[in-house]
């Protein structure tokens, strides 16, 4: 079968059994193909995707009005996509699980349960994931009828009653870590069971920095837009704002100058070396490594001095725009650029010699924190956690966008799963950065660097996919009247990714959970909407 025969393949099984589905046009979706079914095949939807090997990417609602709600879920296999639509009706808002046959679905489906109203039956966790305790039973923020500002209470009530897994026995107890941490990051609960120093259970319990990000985005313009995507989880803001624009520039049919398409994937690659350098300096801090935390950390802020020389800030925040980016690059700092690239490619070489040639560094990563390459498959893992687990998906190489369709790009893929090898996907992942970046600056074309903005009509819709430097990023964008945003969900690569912790800390030591969790590195904000 082809790379993208098994869409053709999966709709004539579906139609075997007696599934309804009708196929649409839909030129704002890119590379993905966009179905409909009855409500009552939504299920048979999920079991025949899972036996086809399809892996589930994400799923979200909307309010369509008329008391009805649109449930979409995305799937992929070899580079293709496919999304698939379903209405819900308010009066009846029942629908079958995914999650049965993708665990990956759980958490996003529990979202959508908690935003939309929607009550996926066969669901195995019917817990409030996303609302905890900030709205009531029968209020759903994604819904037309709520206010941007809701109904806030006086004081929140506490979420004590959230029943967490228990276990129990001899010599077993509970340690409850969060969701206020010592360090200077965002909040996350993490109770965990354990027996002496090894962990029995983990389980996570996020949503406490809920932004509603998908309820203001509604009534924006897309230039408003593109900054708020930027502010999704903020050491992602170039991928996610390229996204964003994409999803938004498919939806109008705006052409992007060549020249702004160069310079976006410029900014997402140094995006990308920044934080894989200063996630290897943060591990190393977890087992006390000093040395390397103080060099990796030391050459990331060099490298984001240059971003912001040369792009005019130092995450590149609000430099990707609809219809192109809005700084050009000066010439006269490309030769800057290019040297660099030598000089951090020898460092890059001589601090992994030094932690691979290290007995106490190498005690404290390898072996530890091991995520099985089926579990990682089942949760649909990728980026950097993905491919140290044998998952070798890359947007860039396998559904490339310009211009990285024109690139040769290199993934880096293990099957051990541990620490270890997260670490050394994110220096390999540095090396084809630097490569691409050479390569970028070869090729840099000459002309604009922004396209004029035309509205497009209203109904309108678009889908971003982007690599990130955690992965794969899914954007979808509607357009309402006047050209303004009617529905838009960004998902971060960390909803596939945070449930892995729960998996790979099993029969670890508790103290290794800092660093077990700094190698995955999910993003709090990019979680919580």
């Amino acid at each position: 079968m082809s790379t993208k025969d098994w869409i053709a393949s999966l709709l004539a099984e579906l139609s075997r059994l007696d599934a309804h589905v009708e196929q649409h046009a839909a030129p704002g979706l890119g590379p993905a193909q966009l179905i409909t079914l009855p409500t009552d095949d939504w299920g048979i939807l999920g079991k025949e995707a899972a036996r086809a090997g399809c892996r589930w990417v994400a799923g979200w609602g909307e309010d369509a009005g008329n008391n009805e709600v649109h449930i979409s879920a995305c799937f992929e296999k070899s580079g293709a996509y496919l999304l698939a639509r379903t209405v819900v009706h308010r009066a009846t808002p029942i629908l079958l699980s995914h999650t049965p046959y993708y665990p990956g679905a759980d958490r996003p489906e529990r979202h959508t349960q908690d935003m939309f109203g929607v009550a996926f039956m066969d669901h195995p966790d019917a817990r409030r994931w996303t609302r905890h305790q900030a709205w009531k039973d029968s209020a759903y923020p994604l819904r037309k009828d709520f206010p941007a500002v809701g109904h806030p209470p006086a004081q929140t009530p506490t979420d004590h009653d959230y029943k967490f897994f228990f276990a129990h026995g001899a010599g077993v107890y509970e340690i409850p870590v969060g969701p206020v941490h010592a360090g200077i990051i965002e909040p996350g609960h993490f109770r965990f069971q354990a027996m002496g120093e090894q962990v029995l259970n983990l389980e996570a319990r996020l949503g406490y920095v809920h932004k509603g990000i998908e309820k203001i985005a509604e009534g924006r313009d897309p230039e408003g837009l593109a900054r708020l995507a930027g502010r999704v989880s903020g050491d992602t803001t170039v991928a996610h704002a390229w996204a964003a624009c994409l999803a938004m520039e498919r939806a109008a049919n705006v052409e992007v100058p060549e020249r702004a398409l160069f310079l976006r994937a410029l900014m997402c690659e140094r995006e990308r070396v920044a934080n894989h350098l200063g996630d290897i300096g943060a591990v190393l801090n977890d087992v006390a490594f000093t040395f390397g935390f103080y060099q990796f950390g030391r050459l990331r802020e060099d490298w984001q001095r240059l971003s912001r020389e040369v792009f005019g800030h130092r995450f590149m925040m609000d430099r990707v725009a609809p219809g192109g980016v809005t700084v050009d690059l000066d010439a006269a700092l490309i030769p800057r650029m290019r040297a660099q690239i030598p000089v951090f490619r020898k460092q890059l070489d001589k601090l992994m010699a030094i932690i691979n040639e290290s007995p106490s560094v190498e005690d404290r990563l390898v072996t530890t924190g091991v995520l099985k390459p089926e579990h990682a498959k089942a949760l649909g893992c990728l980026g950097y956690v993905g491919r140290a687990s044998g998952v070798d998906l890359d947007l860039r190489r396998d559904t490339p966008y310009a211009p990285y369709d024109r690139l040769k790009i290199t993934v880096p893929a293990y099957h051990y799963g541990d620490v270890a090898a997260r670490v050394r996907v994110r220096a390999e992942e540095c090396r084809v950065a630097f490569e691409l970046i050479e390569a970028l600056l070869d090729g840099l074309p000459a002309g604009p660097v922004r396209a004029a903005w035309r509205a497009p009509a209203a109904g309108s819709e678009g889908l971003g996919l982007v690599e990130g430097w955690r992965g794969e990023i899914l954007t979808y964008v509607r357009f309402g009247e006047g050209g303004v945003i009617a529905r838009f969900f960004p998902r971060d690569p960390s909803w596939t990714t945070w449930p892995a912790i729960e998996l790979l800390i099993h029969d670890n030591i508790v103290p290794d959970f800092p660093v077990c969790n700094k190698s995955v590195n999910g993003s709090y904000s990019g979680h919580d909407l």
